[in-house]
């Protein structure tokens, strides 16, 4: 998307700014037509084609025989591990129209050790493993890891605090009370995270948790009732107290840790004055072209220095600093 605002950058240096990100561009059509269809989505069951990706602990079964990959199983495995599954999840169609459905496993021991799942693969944390998963993968892991975690986080009514019921194949909760019924969907919190450019240098900074020598995008949660730009502008303020001109939207990228949904765009500083919040960073500080190109090699070649660096290639914090050392 192109915003040609005026500022010290033309309209000419915004183009091209979309980006595919690690848990975006899934494979799967959703076929969220199907999710009320409580017929088809028996016939689905029964039919031996159909996939299913089994998480434990909100850990994907990952086959590691040569790429890693999903450890897709057949659904009898829900015969074999009835007494451990929870909500059954419908995530979609394949590119060949085969249905996908993930569930989650409640057992102490890890099943990847024994019993029906016994070499079949190896439960991984999502994170971790999906810098090594083709797009696609990363994608449909993050969906169930978001699904599962929710349905786990949300089992009673927000409004009289009932147990509640998972339908829509997984999707929603209902509550049974008569005299409520309330629906519960699926949350997913947007964050805005953000470079801020002023002249040839990029704003970043660091919080005291984050280990040696790490840099970052600033962050933080939309308000209710707050725009997209507005959310730049405040945070970028409160956390550095750079006042920001325009906001162009740059990328976004899901973020199922639990279910957050993380806005990239980049803001134009008004001036290069820096005050940092009493309680937001403990530094912030502009970056040059050399030291940004320094951190993406580091970031790539040695991810476990305590030099200046980036956080991982996976997130978008990443990405859009390497995306702004490229740009015209």
């Amino acid at each position: 998307m192109t915003h040609p605002v005026p500022g010290p950058r033309g309209a000419e240096f915004w183009p091209a700014m979309q980006h595919c990100h690690v848990f975006a561009s899934s494979s799967l059509d959703r076929a969220a037509h199907l999710r009320r269809d409580e017929a088809a989505l028996a016939e689905m069951k029964k039919a031996p084609e159909t996939r299913l990706l089994p998480l434990w602990h909100l850990r994907g079964l990952i086959a590691l025989e040569a790429k890693p990959a999903l450890s897709w199983q057949p659904m009898a495995l829900l015969d074999d591990l009835a007494d451990s599954c929870k909500e059954l999840i419908f995530l979609g169609l394949d590119e060949d129209g085969v249905a996908c459905f993930a569930v989650g496993l409640e057992i102490e021991g890890n099943p990847a050790k024994s019993g029906a799942l016994d070499g079949a693969g190896k439960f991984i944390d999502v994170r971790t493993i999906a810098p090594q998963l083709g797009y696609g993968d990363a994608a449909i892991l993050a969906q169930a890891r978001a699904l599962i975690d929710w349905h786990a986080r949300h089992r009673f009514c927000a409004a009289c605090g009932i147990a509640t019921e998972a339908i829509d194949a997984g999707t929603v909760r209902s509550c049974p009370a008569p005299d409520c019924g309330a629906l519960h969907f699926p949350r997913t919190d947007p964050v805005v995270i953000m470079i801020a450019l002023w002249q040839d240098s990029c704003l970043l900074g660091r919080q005291p948790p984050w280990p040696k020598g790490r840099y970052s995008a600033l962050a933080g949660f939309v308000e209710p009732g707050e725009s997209i730009e507005e959310a730049t502008r405040r945070e970028i303020w409160e956390e550095a107290g750079v006042k920001i001109g325009a906001v162009h939207y740059h990328s976004s990228q899901p973020w199922p840790f639990p279910s957050s949904l993380m806005i990239g765009c980049v803001a134009e500083a008004e001036s290069p004055e820096i005050n940092i919040g009493a309680d937001e960073l403990e530094d912030a500080r502009w970056f040059s072209r050399d030291e940004i190109r320094e951190m993406v090699r580091r970031g790539i070649e040695e991810p476990d220095s305590e030099e200046l660096a980036l956080p991982p290639p996976l997130s978008i914090a990443f990405q859009m600093s390497n995306w702004w050392l490229n740009a015209d």
